[in-house]
């Protein structure tokens, strides 16, 4: 039975999405990004890109621009070398701006605003598997910034975990505010967007809710929110999930969902249906 029958809920299938294999790089693009351009995926809501990623070993992008985009990248497998042209070398294993070495569990988050430049590289023996997501910021030109944080596994598997939440200062933040970079959600990392995202490690026969904005006052668009629902590639097909109880939003491995007609505090229940735990990325905006 449909729980918010209210909401739209239309799958995006993974076979759908737009697909480049450079032999270093295996990237599906769920939304148009470079050679793969289809007017009807070009963002939803403040989510602009989502694409999932395989980098072989030894190989990357190398340093390059970004601007005005809030970019963050989401480590499933393997290991991930982030150096930039504000931080030249940091810490291995320590959060904070000068982290650099990524592994399972890391999240590494860019404000581009007025520009910035810098390289991803898998400098390892084996192959990274990790998302990389844009969202449209809420004003142009913001003072460029970094953050990374280390999301825990256990946490993830008692219900799903908040990974971002817009910066509290909110749109108006003084340079003091954007520094001390506190969020809405304690102990996740800042965006300027309003924008939360969640993530869910979902026990097969076991259902996690999402409630939508994050919760009680922490986004500022309570009607209509855009929930975009994604299932990596993490257990070669045998995870699978069910949206709000609906047959027709099953998903499976790669697939995603677009939820819309939403509105703050709705649950959206998660389900995981597959042989395996299901890997679940939640996108919430405005």
């Amino acid at each position: 039975m449909k729980a918010l029958p209210h909401a739209k809920i239309i799958p995006r299938r993974s076979a759908a999405r737009g697909h480049a294999d450079h032999g270093w790089l295996n990237s599906f693009h769920s939304f148009s990004f470079a050679s793969y351009y289809d007017p009807e995926f070009m963002n939803f809501g403040s989510l602009r890109v989502l694409n999932e990623d395989r980098v072989a070993a030894h190989s990357g992008f190398p340093t390059h621009p970004h601007r005005d985009a809030e970019i963050f990248s989401y480590i499933l497998s393997g290991e991930l070398t982030h150096r930039d042209s504000m931080v030249r070398k940091g810490d291995e294993g320590v959060e904070g701006k000068k982290f650099y070495h990524m592994r399972r569990g890391d999240v590494q988050f860019t404000t581009g605003g007025t520009g910035i430049a810098h390289s991803e590289m898998n400098e390892s023996d084996y192959p990274v598997h990790f998302l990389q997501i844009w969202a449209l910021p809420w004003s142009q030109g913001l003072k460029p910034n970094y953050h990374t944080k280390s999301f825990s596994e256990e946490a993830k598997r008692k219900s799903f975990l908040p990974i971002l939440s817009p910066l509290a200062a909110g749109r108006g933040a003084s340079p003091a505010e954007e520094e001390a970079a506190v969020p809405k959600i304690p102990d996740t990392i800042p965006i300027h967007a309003d924008f939360v995202m969640g993530a869910g490690l979902i026990a097969p026969d076991k259902r996690f809710k999402w409630t939508v904005g994050g919760g009680a006052d922490v986004v500022d668009s309570i009607k209509d929110r855009k929930v975009y629902v994604h299932v990596p590639m993490t257990k070669n097909g045998s995870a699978k999930i069910r949206l709000d109880g609906r047959e027709q939003a099953v998903l499976g491995e790669g697939d995603g969902a677009f939820v819309s007609g939403v509105n703050v505090g709705d649950e959206l229940s998660v389900e995981s249906i597959g042989e395996a735990e299901a890997e679940v990325i939640i996108l919430d905006s405005n």
